[in-house]
């Protein structure tokens, strides 16, 4: 019988003893195919490189293994979600992504990560952010790192007790992902442009790269939630079926897409992205297995186990522009499996293949075929709830609520406010 799993850490009345370390409230969960801990904005030092610091504690950064903390020894498993109520307009919540590195000392905060949010609303009911409205609760998040927004649709029936509750089971499948789960549906409201100053920040669908050892090599530059460079894996020598692990062990390549992606940078006005996780690398080849396109997604030097969400979005956006390198090597140029009366559609499908399976990436055109909303299904799970400890030495301040992080020995946090009245789309 299903009962509700929330489980709040001001529940927990008695941490265990772990000498006089200090006890951060932490909600660990995935997020499609990612997953980290997640924190209230107000459980975590408000200056910059204190969270910081406090983050770096909890994920064991920086070590090959993180074998002092709860990262995954990936970039994938290694990010981290902070979370608010927000006080703007036809806002419910404020997301802030962290992407964190196994071998590096530094949050980076200007990412995106569709699939950390998927798990923001989940997170948002179990730490007490926000109430539960209905069967289904909807709630617009804003990504505070690239001003991105999103409507977060999730389930929350009603459990024995009378209070309503997270379901995190269901019959909802995504490649990368063991099982099925709840759905949980992401309705992006307006992704073009999230990092760079528009979606193609050169100006064109396609630009030639010079690539030392390969030559010219075509490019499409874009930016439709993600910055991605997107180029045919035959023009860098590979068929763009290769196995994850094969690429990541192929050093040639890599080098070769590190090369481009720092001259890509510098056309996409991004600068010099050296030190920076994006622009991701996409490498595109003709569909294999039924879908529009096949996909090897960069991260940006790592090849992800399948793709990112929002490198999936702007990948269908690449799909069904003309003239970009993914609609030349897409199956019918990008076209959809749904669409409107006329010759051209109004809402497609676009199916991105990648190492893991594929991603259904569902997107409204206008009628000049310009892309102007997308949609997607996720899954989530609550994995962990209780304290991540950092060592004592660290800043634990918290001045918004005028409160200090409690100690080892003491409640964890006080029990949280009651979610403020508020109108759920």
């Amino acid at each position: 019988m299903t009962q509700p799993t929330t489980v709040r850490p001001a529940d927990v009345s008695e941490p265990p003893s772990a000498g006089g370390q200090i006890a951060v409230p932490c909600w660990f969960l995935r997020g499609g195919t990612s997953r980290g801990p997640f924190f209230r904005a107000g459980d975590l030092p408000t200056v910059t490189g204190d969270r910081d610091a406090v983050l770096l504690a909890v994920m064991g950064s920086p070590d090959p293994r993180q074998i002092d903390g709860l990262g995954g020894a990936h970039p994938l498993t290694s990010k981290a979600g902070v979370v608010d109520r927000s006080d703007r307009d036809g806002i419910d919540l404020e997301f802030l992504f962290c992407q964190l590195q196994p071998d590096s000392d530094t949050v980076d905060t200007t990412p995106n990560c569709g699939n950390m949010l998927a798990a923001v609303v989940p997170f948002a009911v179990e730490s007490g952010l926000l109430a539960p409205g209905g069967e289904t609760t909807t709630a617009r998040v804003l990504t505070l790192n690239t001003g991105l927004t999103a409507d977060i649709t999730v389930r929350t029936p009603l459990g024995e007790d009378g209070r309503r509750f997270v379901a995190y089971e269901g019959d909802a499948r995504i490649d990368g992902v063991p099982g099925t789960a709840a759905p949980i549906m992401i309705n992006f409201l307006d992704t073009a442009g999230s990092v760079c100053a528009s979606l193609l920040p050169t100006g064109r669908v396609r630009d030639s790269v010079e690539i030392a050892g390969v030559g010219q090599v075509g490019v499409t530059c874009i930016d439709n939630g993600q910055p991605l460079v997107i180029v045919e894996a035959a023009a860098l020598g590979r068929s763009g079926y290769e196995s994850v692990a094969d690429l990541n062990a192929d050093d040639e390549l890599k080098e070769r897409v590190e090369n481009l992606r720092l001259t890509c940078g510098k056309l996409m006005g991004l600068g010099d992205v050296t030190g920076k996780n994006y622009p991701k690398m996409t490498l595109v080849a003709p569909p294999a297995h039924g879908g529009t396109i096949t996909t090897r997604s960069f991260i940006p030097r790592v090849c992800h186990e399948s793709i990112g969400v929002l490198a999936a979005v702007t990948v269908a956006t690449a799909c069904v522009l003309e003239g970009t390198v993914a609609h030349q090597v897409a199956t019918d140029g990008g076209a959809g499996t749904e669409g409107g009366t006329g010759a051209r559609p109004t809402d497609i499908t676009v199916s991105v293949e990648h190492p893991a399976g594929e991603f259904s990436v569902q997107l409204g055109l206008d009628p000049s075929q310009r892309v102007t909303r997308s949609a997607l299904l996720r899954t989530a799970r609550l994995i962990m709830a209780g304290a991540a400890m950092v060592p004592n030495h660290l800043p634990h301040s918290v001045p918004r609520t005028g409160t200090v992080l409690p100690r080892t020995g003491g409640p964890l946090s006080p029990e949280p406010e009651p979610a403020p009245e508020r109108e759920l789309r």
